[in-house]
């Protein structure tokens, strides 16, 4: 086998940066099967992976296992292998910075909303200055007002003392169009952040790659 064929002494020679997407993933299933090697199964695979985020996500091992020469096995290995890399990039502190514009905002979460499989409701908050002092997460499940209460969203923002707040929740389903439940939702927080003069600068709706700002819109 050629050198360039066996990724394992690859990245032990030169590191796992060095690695294409395809070499980590004939890493991860090992050995090939007659007629096919792990870097023939692992193209197929990758290929879909990376083009279809629906199959990178998924919790069901039969989806996986449609490639030729991927058993149950390898198949959770790899599944075990997505599922670590999600909790890493979901536990990572994002970096704290200036909310200058919705963007800002939406770019600071989307890469640990945007591929979540249940609803997240979190409030970004912010200081005198409009710079991010904590992201605090409120709720998980479906949001309507008897998961997501303005008692809730607020106890963060009083308790670290914040001068605002950002709302922010993602849709699972890639699209970030507002029902109407989020646009009760948020006139009922408007309302209340006038009442305890913590005021909601905005409130952002997660899809796939892309986000909805009522702020843009001219609904807060």
């Amino acid at each position: 086998m050629l050198p360039e064929e066996r990724p394992r002494e690859k990245m032990l020679a030169l590191g796992p940066q060095a690695l294409t997407p395809r070499e980590l993933l004939a890493i991860l299933i090992g050995s090939g099967t007659k007629g096919r090697s792990a870097l023939d199964i692992a193209g197929e695979l990758v290929g879909d992976l990376l083009k279809d985020e629906a199959l990178a996500r998924t919790q069901d091992l039969q989806e996986l296992t449609v490639v030729h020469g991927l058993g149950p096995s390898k198949a959770a290995v790899i599944m075990a292998a997505l599922e670590l890399g999600r909790r890493v990039a979901a536990n990572s502190k994002p970096k704290m910075g200036l909310i200058r514009c919705p963007e800002d905002g939406a770019m600071l979460v989307m890469s640990r909303l945007r591929h979540e499989n249940q609803e997240h409701f979190q409030v970004i908050l912010l200081n005198s200055k409009g710079r991010v002092t904590a992201i605090k997460e409120i709720s998980q499940g479906s949001l309507n007002a008897s998961v997501v209460h303005p008692r809730e969203v607020f106890a963060p923002a009083v308790v670290h003392h914040a001068a605002a707040l950002l709302a922010v929740h993602n849709h699972p389903s890639g699209d970030p169009t507002p029902s109407q439940e989020d646009r009760d939702l948020t006139r009922t927080l408007v309302k209340a952040g006038e009442i305890l003069g913590i005021p909601v600068v905005d409130h952002l709706v997660i899809g796939d790659g892309a986000y909805y700002s009522f702020k843009e819109h001219d609904l807060i």
